[in-house]
């Protein structure tokens, strides 16, 4: 396994929300292709609830499928027990009351052989983050003026 370990491209993971629980599924077949091309793989994938109350739920695909046509049963098997039900509460306290939202851990198979590279060299990565993109606009904004 440390070998595995060595030659891993950098991790991430994200939240998604969505509104209202209103999945339209147009992005799924993105996140696919992303892993067809080898640029990611997806470790984990789970899905989460917030009711009125603020009680927070982890769904199965296949609840989130049953006949909506969302195309997520490709999706189905995709948990390798990497989160677990106390990350879960974590993204749902993000989650607005009445949302849902995904939690997807993916590795960045095309850093991974500049990570590897790194890695024999001696060096380690000691800080990473990700700027979004609304901060980056507003900066933009706040330098045109």
């Amino acid at each position: 396994m440390s070998g595995d370990i060595e030659d891993m491209g950098p991790v991430d993971y994200l939240v998604v929300e969505f509104p209202g629980n209103r999945m339209t599924g147009e992005a799924f077949p993105l996140l696919v292709g992303l892993v067809d091309q080898g640029i990611v793989r997806i470790l984990d994938m789970r899905f989460v609830e917030k009711d009125a109350d603020g009680n927070v739920a982890g769904l199965e695909v296949t609840q989130l499928e049953d006949g909506s046509g969302l195309g997520l049963s490709v999706f189905e098997g995709a948990s390798s027990g990497l989160l677990g039900q106390d990350d879960l509460e974590e993204a749902g306290h993000a989650l607005e009351p009445g949302n849902s939202a995904a939690i997807l851990v993916y590795e960045n198979l095309w850093a991974a052989p500049f990570a590897r590279a790194l890695r024999r060299s001696g060096a380690q990565m000691v800080a990473s983050g990700r700027i979004p993109v609304q901060a980056l606009l507003a900066s933009l904004d706040a330098e045109e003026t």
